[in-house]
């Protein structure tokens, strides 16, 4: 069958047509059906790791998550960057009528019916997402949680050209291609990573004849690795923290703490005393005004002023955290928030109604509040040993 989203790659050991799809078009969930029912594959390999079949097939899944439990593992960043992406695919789709993802959902159905042997061929999501972060520079981490952010306002004005070229690519690597030209060692791991890691994926799987299944954006660089040896270790791991940024924080907690006790021994106890207070009060106010931005329970934001001068000081104490689970217990998210997540993260009003995402952009902004009374305390108390 000819057709421009169709590519038909011979190799020594079997044959793989790949379908470039775009994840929310209604000619692509035909395409796809239409493609496994002619050419009955051994093997039908889909653009979906785990987590993101659960996401979609389970949409009850969320009323298990523990958002506590969340907040203690560390995750609350992870889970935040998945339901933006989630929300800018979820807002097109609508304008669209389809569902996000019913392409891969119909060529696994379709693969049943025909007895071919169904694949999860992309990366978990978590490795893509820690990869990212861990190679991400600050001010790259500034830069990409701002366009995150801005992606929730990015289909307010959108046209029906605009809609019309959506279906003819795939939509989500088309935003996170926008991105990665502004974060080069973005792309790297959202897209070009994951182009070889499907490479692998699909070059390796059993069969002789295989469907593959995968966004649009994905068949240039999915076709230019076939033949490459590739090491799937490599880029199927989770990179350690770099050791600045294991040992920053203690550094950083090491000099004001040395910036205390300078104030106390050479410049005398009242200047001790200034330089503490100063710390406190400027670190309390941020904190609290993050909190009271995004108009929290009045225990979180006590408990996010109270923290703050200390958490500050430890590195593996976050005001966020804190803030996020006294929020979440005082607040405790209901039943009817999880029923609502998949409507609400359509939408900025919902983003900041629901409980969960709440509580998720509360964490986010304590923690940026925070940051910035820290920098606004060191030279306040540079200043006072000057007097």
């Amino acid at each position: 069958m000819n057709h421009q989203n169709v590519h038909r790659l011979t190799l020594p050991d079997k044959e793989i047509i790949l379908i470039g799809t775009a994840h929310v078009s209604h000619e692509s969930v035909e395409l796809v059906e239409k493609i496994i029912a002619e050419e009955k594959p051994d093997v039908v390999c889909v653009e979906l790791c785990q987590a993101r079949l659960d996401a979609i097939q389970q949409k009850s899944k969320w009323h298990e998550t523990d958002i506590v439990k969340v907040i203690r593992n560390n995750q609350a960043s992870l889970l935040l960057s998945q339901l933006l992406m989630s929300s800018f695919q979820r807002r097109i789709a609508q304008r669209i009528k389809i569902t996000p993802g019913e392409e891969m959902i119909r060529a696994m159905n379709k693969a049943e019916e025909v007895n071919a042997e169904v694949v999860l061929a992309d990366r978990e999501i978590r490795v893509t997402l820690l990869r990212t972060w861990r190679r991400m520079r600050l001010w790259s981490k500034i830069k990409f949680i701002s366009e995150m952010f801005l992606s929730l306002f990015m289909t307010e004005d959108i046209s029906e050209e605009d809609i019309e070229k959506l279906k003819e690519h795939d939509m989500l690597e088309m935003a996170l291609e926008t991105i990665g030209k502004k974060l080069p060692e973005v792309k790297a791991t959202l897209i070009d990573e994951r182009d070889e890691f499907l490479a692998h994926r699909i070059r390796n799987v059993s069969g002789k004849k295989v469907v593959a299944v995968v966004g649009a954006g994905h068949v240039p660089g999915i076709m230019n690795n076939l033949d490459r040896e590739i090491s799937i270790d490599e880029i199927n791991g989770i990179p350690p923290a770099g050791k600045w940024a294991r040992y920053f924080g203690w550094v950083f907690s090491a000099l004001i703490v040395g910036l205390f006790v300078f104030g106390f021994f050479y410049s005398g106890r009242q200047t001790g005393v200034n330089m503490v207070f100063s710390w406190s009060v400027i670190t309390a106010v941020c904190a609290s005004i993050g909190a009271i931005v995004l108009l929290s329970h009045p225990l979180t934001i006590i408990a996010s002023a109270l923290s703050a001068p200390l958490a500050t000081l430890h590195p593996l104490i976050a005001t966020g955290w804190v803030a996020g689970l006294t929020e979440a217990t005082f607040r405790k998210p209901q039943v009817k928030d999880f029923l609502a997540l998949t409507n609400d993260i359509t939408s900025i009003r919902g983003f900041f109604r629901n409980k969960i995402t709440r509580v998720l952009l509360l964490i986010a902004v304590v923690n940026l509040t925070t940051s910035i009374g820290t920098f606004l305390a060191i030279p306040v108390m540079v200043r006072l040993l000057s007097y």
